[in-house]
């Protein structure tokens, strides 16, 4: 018999000066047997990062992920079911990111291990004809502080402030500097 997922409960207030998006969210994150504590909070905090200031086209939802390997961890799609915004993690092949790109107005992609700069630097020249694409690299010791904080249920502020992410519970806070690897052009 499969094990099944873990639910994490997150209620997150995200003040975000940079996008001016403020706002309360409630997350049930339906966690895989084989996702870590780290890929789950930098889900999380992949949504913080792109959440729309409103829901006119379309909300940003956590998707199967793990689950379902055809569909991104993280996307926005319209009422027509066109996806807005696809947002993976991790260092996914070069393949499955232009196939991304060519079904989405924007790609996003949060990498977060140590090796990430070694997975671009392999892929960075395959990816030139992908406008759209941004590529950032979390510190892999903030994304492991970042994990620290895992709960069943948790409480998050994250606020964003000059490209800095400070992410907050009662009891701990931290400072994330995402490192863009490759800025979207358009």
């Amino acid at each position: 018999m499969a094990i099944k997922a873990t639910i994490h409960k997150a209620q997150i207030q995200i003040a975000d000066m940079d996008r001016n998006v403020y706002g309360e969210h409630n997350l049930t994150i339906a966690r895989q047997p084989s996702e870590t504590d780290e890929r789950m909070m930098i889900r999380i905090l992949a949504f913080a990062l792109n959440v729309p200031a409103d829901d006119l086209r379309g909300r940003l939802e956590l998707s199967k992920g793990l689950a379902d390997a055809d569909e991104p961890e993280l996307w926005q799609r319209d009422l027509t079911g066109d996806i807005l915004h696809w947002i993976d993690l991790g260092q996914p092949d070069e393949r499955r990111l232009l196939k991304a790109h060519g079904r989405s107005e924007r790609v996003s992609v949060y990498g977060y291990a140590y090796s990430t700069p070694i997975w671009w630097a392999n892929i960075e020249s395959k990816l030139t004809r992908a406008p759209r694409l941004s590529v950032w690299q979390i510190p892999a010791e903030q994304s492991q502080s970042l994990a620290k904080l895992a709960q069943r249920s948790m409480q998050l502020q994250v606020t964003v402030q000059d490209g800095g992410i400070y992410v907050s519970t009662a009891e701990d806070s931290l400072e994330i500097n995402p490192i863009a690897l490759k800025r979207s052009q358009e």
